[in-house]
């Protein structure tokens, strides 16, 4: 896709962002501008994916910097972990969220502003700091996602058919993808032919809504399957190739969208190479499956209105609906994990990225 996800304005000192809540019917932006607007853009999944939502909570802090311009230094400082607070609060699950607050925040500890006694310098400092690391972010998420297709299109050959699950493509970063980066790599830049199987993505549908959209928007063969429909497709021998995205990648297990570990299981007893591709800021390799909380939603909504869609419960009434939006797929289950340094077997990961620790 051409277009980001989101972006700067600077002209107004806002953020764009597709409302994926729309898609594929609509294409409408939204103008986020302020920390609250953001932390319930993130909430209510206007914006998803666990890249995406890690910039968009970077962003989410320089608006509650410029919000706290006419705070005294002490209330300004309090003010932007109050917002950290605000948009951790917002996805247990997606560990980029909070990666990207941490590093916001840690850019008041910043020495060159300590030393600095005027308070509205001091002030105005921190905010062209944050804001200059969020661009950066934006920038970084980019060039991670180009190095994740470059490195996972050498798995795929010409005529593969991968199948995805969830939407771990343009819209879940700022551009270009995770789960989808090695395909747009193999078809843009090595002029592969791929197909591509997207599940339909139970209960949010971003697999239907949002994997076809973008990959119809590029031109990339793209069909949408039923989720229970997956396994068949395994046995049948339709599917060459499963890429997912990440949540959260820990020591034992991977988080991604609920269904993901179905496949999985599928995917090994058809013998069929099970990836993972994800920026580094998804691994947090010092946890644990035990160590993480899986995030439940409004299952009236997603399950039993089918998002929405149905405009009466499809359920009986009184029918309580489990509606978990993770699960955890175990480490010897994966075939390797792609980030933008390359392709990792689960060992090699834990080798290559607590080598220091």
């Amino acid at each position: 896709m051409v277009m980001p996800s989101l972006e700067w304005e600077n002209s107004s000192q806002t953020v764009k962002m597709i409302d994926q809540t729309k898609l594929p019917h609509k294409l409408e932006f939204l103008t986020i501008s302020t920390v609250s607007e953001m932390a319930q853009a993130i909430k209510t999944m206007n914006i998803r994916g666990a890249p995406a939502i890690g910039v968009a909570a970077a962003f989410g802090m320089v608006l509650a910097a410029k919000e706290g311009h006419n705070f005294n230094l002490d209330k300004f400082t309090d003010s932007l972990k109050q917002a950290a607070e605000l948009l951790r609060a917002t996805r247990p699950t997606a560990v980029n969220l909070f990666w990207a607050v941490d590093r916001m925040l840690s850019i008041l500890s910043n020495p060159t502003i300590s030393s600095n006694e005027n308070n509205s310098l001091k002030k105005e400092e921190i905010y062209q700091l944050m804001l200059h690391e969020a661009q950066e972010m934006w920038q970084e998420d980019i060039k991670r996602n180009r190095a994740i297709g470059k490195h996972g299109a050498i798995l795929l050959k010409d005529n593969d058919t991968v199948l995805t699950h969830c939407n771990a493509g343009s819209l879940a970063t700022v551009k270009y993808g995770t789960a989808l980066a090695p395909i747009r790599w193999a078809v843009q830049e090595e002029k592969k032919t791929i197909q591509v199987i997207a599940d339909e993505t139970r209960p949010r549908l971003q697999g239907a809504r949002l994997t076809a959209w973008e990959l119809q928007y590029d031109q990339i063969p793209v069909k949408v399957q039923s989720d229970n429909t997956a396994g068949l497709m395994m046995r049948l021998g339709k599917i060459d190739k499963v890429i997912v995205g990440a949540d959260r990648i820990v020591k034992d297990a991977v988080f991604n969208k609920i269904g993901t570990f179905m496949l999985a299981l599928a995917a090994q007893y058809h013998s069929i190479p099970f990836y993972v591709a994800a920026p580094t800021s998804t691994l947090a390799l010092e946890q644990r499956e035990k160590d993480v909380e899986i995030e439940q939603r409004d299952g009236q909504f997603e399950v039993a209105q089918v998002m929405g869609f149905a405009q009466e419960s499809i359920t009986p009434k009184g029918v309580h609906c489990i509606d978990y939006a993770f699960d955890a797929t175990p480490m010897e289950l994966v075939t390797a994990v792609i980030t933008e340094d390359g392709v990792f077997s689960p060992e090699e990961l834990i080798q290559y990225y607590l080598k220091d620790s």
